[in-house]
């Protein structure tokens, strides 16, 4: 029996659920990153990006019509669904899905049924978007959704873009604060290597780095993704996570920066508060900023 050779998945973007889009693009303003236009989804929903030049992206996301994305909610959209879900049960600021690359959204469908971790039927659909010069387009997209019943908060998408968007977004791409990308996507977990399945399936990824904080899994693009126990989220981030209920949680993004003193600097000025540890500045929750962010070169 030949077995199909794996090729590890790219990491995307992050789902980033806000309670309004005005105040978390204030934040992420105040935090000093360049954000897009708000966005419409055609269930209910609208974002309002966050480009890196990695081609990786934050997609805060708000519901701009509640009876849309309740309607398509009861007629099957897992997107909404889940998203209705997290908020009822997590708030409305948080950190609800990691979002991979993929060529092929059907066979990444199949796959998931067959594994038995899919978490319901495909979604396709197709939004606009407003460019920097004013200018409109159109990318189309094609997502298949995979969860672990253990983990209600929080879920994996795998996407297609069937027709992209413009690739040239540079203008977007360049923050204040320097960030170029992400190096780390963390969540946390008691017993992190109860999800490794989930993780290397969603991933395509056999390799798995465990250790006594948790485990790390790569992607292609070499942003890690990590699961962390309580004594790796008090190590690394300063958080005490005591009474963590099982299942994944989104807790934090490392963003990777030119120079860290021009971040600190913008943080100092803007007023934002943070503290540093490990050579990165790290940076709590607030309104609009669910999940902790940290800076590092």
């Amino acid at each position: 029996m030949t077995v199909a050779p794996r090729t590890s998945r790219q990491l995307d973007h992050l789902v980033l659920p806000v309670g309004e889009l005005a105040i978390a693009r204030n934040r992420l303003q105040q935090l000093g990153f360049t954000v897009a236009a708000d966005a419409r989804h055609p269930f209910g929903t609208e974002n309002a990006c966050v480009f890196f030049s990695d081609k990786t992206y934050l997609e805060p996301l708000s519901i701009a019509q509640r009876e849309e994305c309740e309607a398509s909610a009861q007629a099957g959209n897992v997107f909404t669904a889940r998203d209705q879900a997290y908020r009822f049960r997590r708030g409305q600021d948080g950190f609800s899905a990691i979002v991979v690359s993929t060529d092929d959204a059907v066979a990444d469908h199949t796959r998931f049924q067959e594994r038995g971790i899919s978490a319901g039927d495909m979604l396709e659909f197709s939004r606009p978007m407003k460019l920097p010069d004013g200018s409109e387009a159109v990318g189309s997209f094609r997502l298949s959704f995979a969860a672990d019943l253990r983990a209600p908060d929080f879920f994996f998408i795998s996407c297609q873009r069937v027709k992209s968007l413009p690739s040239d977004r540079a203008v977007l791409e360049i923050h204040a604060n320097g960030v170029t990308g992400m190096a780390e996507v963390v969540l946390s977990e008691p017993n992190p290597t109860d999800f490794q399945y989930i993780l290397q399936e969603v991933v395509d990824e056999r390799e798995v780095s465990a250790h006594s904080f948790g485990m790390d899994i790569e992607t292609r693009n070499g942003v890690k993704i990590s699961v962390l126990n309580q004594a790796g989220m008090s190590g690394f981030f300063d958080r005490k996570t005591t009474g963590h209920s099982r299942g994944l949680r989104g807790r934090a993004v490392v963003f990777k920066v030119a120079d860290l003193a021009v971040t600190e600097h913008l943080l100092d000025a803007n007023a934002v508060p943070f503290i540093r540890k490990d050579n990165r500045l790290l940076v709590a929750e607030a309104p609009g900023q669910g999940v902790i962010f940290a800076f590092g070169e």
